[in-house]
Parts: C-alpha cells; structure tokens; sequence
C-alpha cells in the first residue's frame, strides 16, 4: 500500500452573464465566423457586480463539498490557483477560507497563471503525501474580463471567467490499482515572458495592466511543450498512452487542443473540450472541464485521467492520475 491524494469531490461555478460570439462582435471589430474559425470558442462567461474570483471560487469549492459529502470544517489545505486575485494582498484563498466558514487552515494563492491549477494539484500532493494537511481543497479561479484590453480582438476574444475545484484526501491506496495522483511534472522558463503577459504591476507602474499576447508564438510553444510533459507523466507512471481514458486539457483554444492530441496520438474523442462554452478561463480552465467530465458521466471511477495545462511565463505542467 502506498498513500496518495485522491480525488473525493469535483465542482465548478460560473458568472450570470454569458456573452456570445454575436455580442462581441457588436463591442469590437470581429465576428462569430472569424473566432470560431481561429478558436472554436462560441462563448464565454463574464463577471458581473458581486462576482469576484473569492466569490466564484467558494461556489465551486462548496460543490466539490458537497459531492464529496465533507463539512467545509474537514478542509486544513487551500489551495487557489489565480492571476486575477481579489487583492494584492491578503491570498484569496484566505477570502475563501472565512466564506467557508473554516477559522483555521494552510491557505495560500499560486500564480503561474493557466498553468497554476496543475502547480496547486502538484503542491498540494506533495503536502498531503508529506502529512502537512490531510484534506485539501485546490481551486482554479480567474476573472480574466477585468485584465482584458476589450478594444483589441486579439486577445478580448479568448478569455473567460470562472472557478473548479476539487477536494483531495491522503489515503492509502493499491500501488498497481489503486485511485489517486500517480506522477506530476511541471517546468518554467522565464525567457519567453514577452509572448504572454500583463503590461503592468504594482511593483513597475502601479497599474494592473492589460492581458497582451504574441498568439502564433504561443501556440508553437504550446504544442511542443504540452506534448512533452505528457509524455514525462506517463513515463513516470509506466502508462501507455493507449491506456489513458480522457485527456482533461487547458481550454486555450480548438487548435492546441486538436494539434497536441495528435502529436501524441491520442484519439480526439479522449480529450475533454469545453472551450466552446467557456473559452480560456486561465487557471479555472482544467478544474472547470474536468468537473464537466465528471458530471456528465464521461470520467469514471478507475479511468486513467491525464491533466495539462500551459501559461505564461511560460509554466507548464501535468498530472497523470486513476480517478
């Protein structure tokens, strides 16, 4: 027997407003045809008033509770993976720690953008396997509408709001069959910070910025680095590729998602695709397409389930696990 963070519960929340591709089109220069053509996105969800990443991230942990059938008071890890945090400071996590009602955990925020959800998953594994916390809940949770420059079309498109989430448990498991995290990877390389940033900070201008993007460059990276680190999950975990059941992708956009399937010769019918509805959430990306799967009876007990994601910096990573 070996000790490994299993999955107990998946959620996910979105904002109230849904935008179109038909209503983008009347704010900038572009129309359905042409997004859906660059992108496969047909539409995307938009924080309104009251609707803050914390808010949407304590929705989404509240139904990763719930399936999970835990009280918030059994959490002692949080985890949130963000870009767009509530504050400078204090975490968002914190926010969402006192919205649960829980008045004492290790709660911290991640950023490594689209990427931050699989750095959270990877942290908080290695936490649990550790014993520095029992149950974690790790968030993925972005409000990507409020660092959009929404007068260029390059880039106001892609993106989206939202929040997933899942609770992690420590728990002895079978090392041949048994569920749970089986190997992570994750990379960085700051060199290509150019390609894909935000064009402020409190530490350079003071500002926030807006979300600015070198698109072709990225996706030439994206494919070769997605298809690397999955190959490095699935060494690690001596799975072959045939054996994987469903790819769970970062939700950047159809062509990624198409081009890095086939550069690993995974069938496309095995990788979740949610982009249409949600577009790029940044790191809310995974968990929100993942607890898609899960709750529309795709990913069941004992698949073999691949997770990835890609983001600026560049930041890249991988999970391989038997849900």
């Amino acid at each position: 027997m070996t000790l490994r963070s299993v999955i107990l519960g998946t959620g996910s929340a979105l904002p109230r407003r849904r935008m179109t591709n038909a209503e983008l089109a009347t704010m900038v220069d572009t129309s359905d045809e042409w997004i859906v053509g660059r992108t496969g996105i047909r539409e995307r969800y938009i924080a309104g008033e009251g609707e803050t990443t914390a808010t949407l991230a304590t929705d989404a942990a509240r139904r990763a509770l719930d399936m999970a059938g835990l009280a918030a008071s059994e959490i002692d890890l949080i985890i949130l993976a963000t870009a767009t945090p509530d504050q400078t400071f204090p975490a968002s996590a914190t926010i969402v720690q006192a919205a649960l009602g829980i008045d004492d955990c290790i709660a911290f925020d991640v950023a490594a953008v689209c990427s931050g959800f699989l750095y959270g998953v990877t942290v908080a594994d290695n936490m649990l396997r550790g014993g520095a916390a029992k149950t974690a809940l790790v968030i993925g949770a972005e409000t990507f509408s409020r660092i959009l420059d929404w007068e260029d079309r390059t880039t106001c498109v892609l993106f989206g709001d939202g929040a997933g989430a899942i609770v992690l448990r420590a728990e002895e498991s079978d090392q041949a069959s048994g569920r749970g995290i089986l190997a992570s990877r994750l990379h960085a390389d700051g060199r290509y910070n150019n390609l894909l940033n935000v064009d402020g900070g409190p530490s350079t201008t003071g500002t926030v910025g807006k979300v600015r993007m070198k698109g072709q460059d990225v996706f030439r990276h994206a494919v070769v680095n997605l298809a690397a680190v999955m190959g490095e999950v699935l060494e690690a975990s001596g799975i072959a590729s045939d054996d994987v059941d469903w790819v769970v992708p970062h939700q950047a956009n159809a062509r990624i998602l198409d081009a890095t399937a086939r550069k690993l010769g995974l069938a496309p019918e095995r990788v979740v695709v949610t982009v249409d509805r949600h577009a790029n959430t940044s790191a809310a990306s995974v968990p929100l397409a993942l607890d898609t799967a899960v709750r529309d009876g795709r990913i069941q007990p004992g698949h073999i389930v691949i997770l990835e994601a890609m983001g600026g910096g560049f930041t890249w990573g991988a999970s391989i696990l038997r849900y």
